[in-house]
């Protein structure tokens, strides 16, 4: 009788123990995770808890371990220009819209159409910018991009874009994941999940102060995509400088034994689970991760490591250039690093994003400071490392805006019908110029390329077929070009 009271003494002690022990592990992965959340590691980390619950997952073996055919190049860095940049007075040069200068004419207005469906008078508006000849190609760039016009024999301009979405929101969910209307992977999320990262030590989409607002983090999420696939940010829009806390924090020995002890218990809990449990295994791998990245993240951004020469180069001597010169610099430092999508944002968090000037068409001169000498000094930087062959840098924004006043004006609306963006690197013709808008730069009418076949491009040349390139999700397979584009081969070298 005794000893059956010991022995049940004894088992009440031992499962006391065990309930202190799990409350203290409990506590330390709770601390652990706290000091993690700041800066690139704790972004990292975030995945633990991404991802729809009940998603259709097959696996990270549907990623693929090679490309479909041999790429041309190995990255992308997108430079985004929150807002819609006015293509008639940056790269799309338009004379006869300085001729018929104060004309009215009547247009497809987008925004019309879509409410009363009818035509529009509305009244020409010249470029307040002079444009001039650059390059051996004699490409006509405004005096808004003086530096990156410089570069024109490097660049591959497509004229005749169109998309959909006239609003910023739809538009800029659409140019990040081919979607208005579902939650979408974002297509750097596609292009993690496709080629996966050159170095394991870091995430392979990287997106550089993003916005808040016209879809926030679904532009750079994973959706029904494994959650590792989804970006890292760093920074925020609007903000000054980049947010970099707790990235010289030294990893201590008491850290390495917590998280060896985590991955201890997680590797035991994981043995127990049903096999096919991804979101689990996406989180052991996200905390894994975090904890790399944690050891190298200092170094790469660090942007002091850099010679004064170079920081003169991205305009950071400046403090009109300097807050996107440090991001271009840093989209570098990553790109050289094996980061495989990249975004660079330009904008900020108000509801009409920086590019939007729809009655003061010369604050496009403001922000065109901003920028153009950090993108020049990027593709400069690049081209003299050997990185722009292997590299693709894709400038552009959600749409562009139209050739005439908005309501008589002094700015201009927003254009889904014709607009530019150029392309750099990876195996795209320099120098040259594909499609057209109308000769006041309204509408694409000659060579024109729809955002779905940009992307089916993009992805090609970093060997992807983006007919091939599918995820199984709710009962069916799910691309980033849904069930449309093509490859624009014209513009491949």
């Amino acid at each position: 009788m005794r000893s059956h009271k010991q022995a049940s003494r004894c088992r009440e002690e031992q499962g006391q123990f065990v309930e202190e022990q799990a409350s203290a592990l409990q506590l330390l992965r709770r601390n652990w995770l706290m000091q993690s959340a700041c800066g690139f590691a704790g972004v990292a980390a975030t995945a633990l808890g991404a991802g729809p619950a009940g998603a259709a997952e097959t696996g990270f073996a549907a990623a693929l371990s090679r490309p479909h055919h041999r790429p041309r190049a190995k990255r992308v860095i997108f430079l985004f220009m929150q807002g819609g940049v006015s293509q008639v007075d940056s790269f799309d040069y338009k004379p006869l819209l300085a001729r018929r200068h104060g004309e009215e004419m009547e247009f497809d207005d987008a925004r019309q159409l879509a409410k009363t469906g009818q035509r529009t008078r509305q009244r020409l508006m010249q470029s307040p910018w002079k444009f001039r000849p650059y390059g051996e190609c004699g490409r006509m760039v405004s005096d808004l991009f003086p530096e990156t016009a410089r570069h024109v024999d490097d660049l591959c301009f497509l004229h005749g874009m169109h998309t959909e979405g006239v609003a910023h929101g739809p538009a800029t969910l659409f140019l990040h994941c081919g979607a208005t209307n579902f939650v979408r992977p974002s297509v750097g999320s596609w292009i993690y999940y496709g080629l996966g990262t050159e170095n394991a030590d870091l995430p392979g989409f990287v997106t550089i102060a993003p916005s808040l607002g016209n879809g926030g983090p679904r532009n750079y999420g994973a959706a029904f995509l494994p959650p590792r696939y989804q970006g890292t940010k760093i920074g925020s829009a609007g903000a000054r400088q980049l947010t970099m806390a707790g990235l010289g924090e030294t990893q201590t020995v008491g850290q390495t034994e917590t998280v060896e002890l985590l991955r201890a218990l997680n590797v035991a809990q994981r043995r127990r689970r049903d096999p096919a449990v991804d979101e689990f295994d996406a989180a052991l791998q996200s905390v894994d991760l975090a904890w790399r990245t944690q050891r190298v993240a200092p170094e790469i951004l660090d942007l002091e490591r850099e010679t004064a020469a170079t920081w003169r180069l991205y305009g950071m001597d400046d403090p009109h250039t300097r807050s996107f010169g440090e991001k271009c610099l840093l989209a570098r430092r990553l790109c050289e690093q094996g980061v495989r999508f990249i975004q660079v944002n330009y904008g900020d968090n108000s509801a009409n994003p920086a590019w939007d000037q729809h009655s003061n068409l010369p604050k496009h001169a403001e922000h065109a400071r901003a920028v153009d000498r950090p993108i020049a000094g990027l593709l400069t930087d690049l081209k003299q490392r050997g990185l722009l062959d292997d590299t693709i840098v894709w400038w552009g924004g959600e749409f562009g805006r139209t050739p005439y006043s908005q309501d008589n004006g002094t700015g201009r609306d927003h254009n889904p019908g014709g607009f530019t963006v150029w392309l750099a690197g990876g195996g795209f013709k320099p120098g040259f110029a594909f499609g057209r808008t109308d000769e006041f730069g309204f509408q694409g009418i000659e060579g024109k390329v729809h955002m779905h076949d940009l992307h089916a491009t993009l992805l090609y040349q970093l060997g992807l077929d983006h007919e091939r390139l599918t995820y199984r999700y709710a009962g069916r397979d799910f691309r980033l070009t849904d069930v449309y584009g093509r490859v624009i081969k014209e513009v491949l070298a």
